[in-house]
């Protein structure tokens, strides 16, 4: 891991400590392009951690403060998602898939991090879900299922309930209360990249399962 601090930090607000992990892309040409946008002051925006195509690894602000990634938005109904999350950015530029280079450092850092602040994987969660009005990335072509299948992130492994209410139950996921067609997209976004049109019996179905694998993690 290469250090390479960004002036773009501070305290985390009220005693918080990291209980999420964000994940970002940069929709960047380069890496050396989103390292340079991450430290420069005049940008005020950063990351705990920054992972190039090729698997290069840089940590730009300690775990314990608080980086400038998240920007506004909330998770299962608290804001201030920078003073209680690690933000890593993904250097793909929002249209190419992930490199393999790039997924195993992902998978050497998501577990230490997860460790060192007893992040559980439903804590894993990308930034167009919590906020879903304004960001979509790490997009369509990030793989979450790989993730979940090594415990560093969420995915429903049994089926749900396709007459519960959809609007519960993504509240009870976390996502914020918006109206619900963008609410519905996010969700979608992460879970069924390339579903369309109004909600269905598996939107139910899904979003039921991944609720119940959520809270049985929490109990």
């Amino acid at each position: 891991m290469i250090r390479h601090p960004s002036p773009n930090f501070g305290p985390r607000r009220g005693g918080a400590a990291p209980e999420l992990v964000v994940l970002h892309y940069t929709e960047m040409a380069s890496a050396s392009a989103a390292l340079d946008r991450l430290c420069s002051p005049e940008a005020q925006v950063s990351a705990h951690y920054l992972i190039g195509r090729d698997g290069t690894l840089w940590q730009l602000v300690e775990d314990q403060h608080r980086a400038w990634h998240a920007g506004e938005g909330q998770w299962r109904g608290r804001g201030d998602v920078n003073s209680r999350s690690i933000g890593i950015e993904l250097d793909n530029d929002g249209q190419s898939p992930f490199s393999a280079p790039l997924m195993h450092s992902l998978e050497a850092l998501l577990p230490q991090v997860m460790h060192r602040w007893s992040i559980p994987a439903a804590g894993v969660i990308a930034h167009s879900d919590m906020a879903p009005m304004r960001k979509i990335d790490p997009g369509p072509r990030f793989d979450w299922r790989r993730l979940a299948h090594q415990g560093l992130s969420i995915w429903p492994h049994e089926p749900g309930d396709p007459t519960a209410p959809l609007a519960q139950t993504l509240t009870r996921i976390g996502y914020p209360r918006i109206d619900p067609a963008t609410r519905l997209a996010a969700f979608r976004l992460r879970f069924r990249p390339g579903a369309i049109g109004p909600e269905s019996a598996r939107d139910r179905a899904m979003a039921s399962a991944i609720a119940i694998a959520i809270e049985c993690q929490t109990l």
